[in-house]
């Protein structure tokens, strides 16, 4: 039944449900029922009916998160059709911007005005700005710029009990919204307290989207950093004022191939050492992809032939001169670090050849026959020194059980996507899947590093937290979720793990789970072929208005 007063379009049927039951991750989950509010006053009125009825909320923007926080068992709130882009403010370097707005249509028009959010991820054509701040999102230019928290200057909330509320950063956060009043009574000295005592950080990770940024939140006392990153579990955000940057006068970029990931690494740090904006890694797994793509360039091919590793680096300059003088000095360092080959590109055109063989293996990995590519390993980062170990051990484990790989990364920041190819036609399958998140949970947990760099816990990783997080900090993330939503309406079970809960329940590719309904499968799979995460869910089936 349609909550009292609520605008939007809200379904029950099984296709509405089947439709909402995927994203871009593995797991499938069907929810009890679909809302995609008009307004954000629809929202409110959506989270006032969830307080008063114990309803479970899951916000959701395009649905390109891997990691499982963007279905669940309770109400998939869609905010993709809150989507309005404010207002630039040129002066200021501001815009406010709704949570539905995709990262390409407020980059473009940015760029328009001189102007750029540099939090650039990959998906950067269908996410959407919502899913971004929820996740404290990356991309290449994190290296230089930093995820998405830094650029977050306000946010719009609506709170468990239906408080609305903009959030600014440096202001008094205030008290008269009920969530605040408790989380400043019952958490906020508490887990001050544990910060002190014991950072809730992983030294030396560069990148950090898993847990709640207690150590941010003890260090500046603001709770746009603790909100940045809570994965629709403390509120539901439903406006955002960014901060923007300057367009670069010119940029320039560095290809190098390596015979050793040693060599690479070293580089790397040299490249963050030289103020490189952006520093990748294709390991030799992605390259042996991507040199079959009919398309590769020539030139490239030939560099990956042999190598264990390459790393493209962008630098950026006051001028054109500039940007070509810091590509020369970084291309010194690759060959210093041990590069076999390098190559400079000055001008734009020959920049987006190098840049594009980062995206080269995506479309054979999406056209395999006999395996699937599974990500459920796919985000960690480990303190720079040891990114060696870590891919090595990645490598390792993908060996020792039979199954191919593709490892792939933003090496500046140790940074690393692994996309484990399984064939599940293989009776032991499952088991595979199992035992790799296991071996590479175990290797994160030894090296320091934390099991998302920029894709959030999600319901996959929050039942391991344990394994990477010391006991204070999970008692801060408790009494932080606690303080905000004590009903445990917001996306339960992402953060802050349920009774019992396991990482990995139902898998989409898994033969012998019950089918969707034939047209919800073919629309999901149609939406996956062409990377159209962006395209409304309702749109692509019967009964849409």
């Amino acid at each position: 039944m349609t909550p009292p007063g609520f605008r939007g379009a809200y379904r029950e049927d099984e296709l509405a449900r089947a439709v909402y039951s995927e994203a871009a991750g593995i797991a499938r989950v069907i929810p009890t029922a679909v809302a995609v509010p008009a307004d954000a006053d629809d929202v409110v009125m959506l989270v006032r009916w969830a307080a008063e009825t114990g309803a479970r909320l899951i916000p959701r923007g395009s649905g390109s998160s891997m990691s499982g926080g963007a279905i669940g068992k309770g109400v998939i709130v869609d905010l993709s059709r809150i989507n309005r882009l404010g207002k630039f403010d040129e002066r200021g370097r501001t815009v406010w911007a709704d949570p539905g707005v995709l990262w390409s249509t407020l980059d473009v028009a940015a760029r328009k005005r001189g102007l750029r959010l540099p939090v650039d991820p990959s998906s950067g054509t269908f996410c959407t700005l919502g899913g971004m701040v929820s996740t404290n999102a990356s991309g290449a230019h994190t290296l230089h710029y930093g995820s998405t928290r830094a650029w977050v200057n306000a946010l719009d909330c609506v709170f468990s009990d239906g408080d609305r509320e903009v959030i600014t950063r440096g202001e008094t956060a205030p008290k008269r919204v009920g969530a605040i009043a408790r989380f400043l009574r019952d958490a906020h000295g508490e887990i001050v307290a544990i910060d002190k005592r014991r950072p809730v950080l992983h030294p030396g990770v560069r990148k950090e989207s898993s847990g709640y940024a207690v150590h941010e939140y003890a260090t500046n006392a603001d709770l746009v950093d603790l909100l940045v990153g809570s994965e629709g579990t403390l509120v539901i955000i439903v406006g955002i004022q960014f901060s923007l940057s300057p367009l670069p006068a010119a940029t320039s970029s560095v290809v190098g191939s390596f015979s050793s990931l040693e060599e690479a690494t070293a580089a790397a740090m040299m490249a963050v050492d030289a103020g490189a904006s952006a520093c990748e890694l294709l390991d030799r797994t992605f390259l042996a992809y991507a040199a079959s793509a009919p398309n590769a360039d020539p030139v490239l091919r030939e560099r990956m032939e042999g190598a264990a590793a390459i790393l493209l680096a962008e630098v950026e300059g006051g001028s054109a001169e500039a940007a070509a003088a810091g590509a020369e000095d970084l291309a010194i360092a690759f060959k210093g670090a041990g590069a076999m080959d390098v190559d400079i590109a000055l001008t734009r055109e020959r920049e987006l050849d190098l840049w594009e063989l980062r995206h080269a293996a995506s479309p054979i990995l999406a056209a395999l026959d006999q395996s699937t590519s599974m990500q459920f390993i796919e985000d960690g980062a480990v303190p720079l020194p040891r990114l060696p170990e870590y891919i090595e051990g990645v490598r390792q484990s993908l060996s020792a059980r039979h199954v191919s790989g593709v490892i792939f990364g933003h090496a500046g920041d140790a940074h690393v996507h692994v996309n484990p190819l399984v064939d599940v036609r293989e009776s032991d399958w499952r088991e595979k899947v199992n035992g790799l998140l296991d071996d590479v949970v175990a290797l994160t947990a030894r090296l320091g590093g934390t099991l998302t760099g920029e894709h959030g816990d999600g319901r996959l990783r929050t039942p391991l937290l344990d394994r990477v997080w010391h006991k204070d900090a999970l008692r801060a993330f408790a009494l932080v979720k606690k303080a905000f939503d004590p009903a445990n309406i917001f996306n339960p079970g992402v953060k802050v793990p349920l009774p019992n809960q396991k990482p990995i329940e139902d898998i989409k590719y898994d033969p012998l789970l019950p089918p969707l309904p034939r047209e919800a499968r073919a629309a999901l799979d149609s939406l996956v072929k062409t990377r159209a995460y962006d395209q409304f869910r309702l749109s692509l089936i019967r009964g849409s208005s």
